[in-house]
């Protein structure tokens, strides 16, 4: 007897190697592509802060007389029955609805209580330099770079759309260009924005 063997298959592999833009965080290097991952993470994340101006959804489980939607005042603190007012500005919707738990204990056995955020009026984001018009604008669900810099009028004559950066909070620095955004090359770059994201438009 003999055996012979016959190739099933041909394996081909393409390896297409797309310039990303850099990004500079912290002293090491990542992609725009990365940024949009975390982006997204943050954003949909529970870890929310609650600021001023935000309005609040509190859900007392079978208690219709203590749900109700609240709006955090100025000085970071809201008004709720039975407790008076408390500090929900710089706490996350989860450790505000475990205080309020806590603090109707001594009212309603085996409390439950859950926080959401109806409208984040708090999360800013800012653009500045060669556009339209430059200032703050409320970030309102999920707002990408080319959203953020079409609420500010778009740009200006000389803009250098090649060379504009994020600043971040955390002084994190992500360069994006426009140009290769705009005409499909590179769409990982529109990555969402954060709250006290500055653009900044040279």
């Amino acid at each position: 007897m003999t055996s012979s063997r016959r190739a099933t298959g041909v394996g081909v592999c393409l390896l297409v190697v797309l310039p990303l833009a850099m990004v500079v965080t912290g002293g090491t290097l990542a992609t725009a592509q990365d940024q949009t991952t975390q982006a997204t993470k943050t954003s949909a994340a529970p870890g929310y802060t609650i600021g001023p101006s935000d309005i609040l959804q509190i859900i007392v489980w079978k208690e219709p007389d203590l749900t109700r939607d609240v709006t955090v005042r100025f000085d970071g603190m809201i008004t709720v029955p039975l407790l008076g007012d408390l500090p929900a500005a710089g706490r996350t919707p989860s450790d505000l609805g475990d205080s309020l738990a806590q603090g109707l204990k001594q009212y309603i056995e085996l409390p439950r209580v859950t926080v959401g955020v109806i409208q984040t009026n708090s999360a800013r984001f800012y653009v500045i330099g060669q556009v339209t018009k430059s200032g703050e604008f409320l970030l309102s669900g999920h707002t990408t770079v080319l959203q953020g810099l079409a609420l500010a009028g778009g740009f200006r004559e000389f803009a250098k759309t090649d060379s504009i950066v994020i600043v971040r909070r955390d002084q994190t620095v992500i360069a994006v260009n426009y140009k290769r955004i705009a005409d499909g090359r590179d769409v990982s770059q529109n990555i969402l924005l954060l709250p006290e994201d500055t653009i900044v438009v040279p």
